[in-house]
């Protein structure tokens, strides 16, 4: 946010938009024009996700998006510590189709 500000860029957030939504899983998928991210989230036991948000980013933007996001994780993990990873453990039922 505060890179937008130096931008000159005002950002509105209205309290519905910053009450935000709880996601744990992310599907992404492409065409040659445009990225689709779904933010689900997958509750323990039960074998179907529900997307609570749809992004839609230009090319461009979502490596911008991807850019940033490497930029902020490694200021994380230079002031609090590392992020692990741990492989999930699929719902029963839960078919793991690969990565994305």
């Amino acid at each position: 946010m505060n890179d937008l500000k130096q931008q000159g860029i005002d950002v509105e957030l209205d309290a519905a938009v910053a009450e935000g939504h709880y996601s744990n899983l992310a599907i992404i998928s492409h065409s040659p024009t445009e990225f689709v991210v779904d933010f689900a989230a997958m509750l323990p036991g039960y074998p179907k996700a529900k997307v609570k948000s749809r992004i839609i980013l230009t090319p461009e933007h979502a490596k911008r998006l991807l850019l940033s996001l490497q930029d902020n994780i490694s200021r994380y993990e230079t002031n609090i510590g590392r992020i692990e990873l741990q492989q999930p453990q699929p719902a029963v039922g839960f078919k793991n189709h690969g990565e994305a």
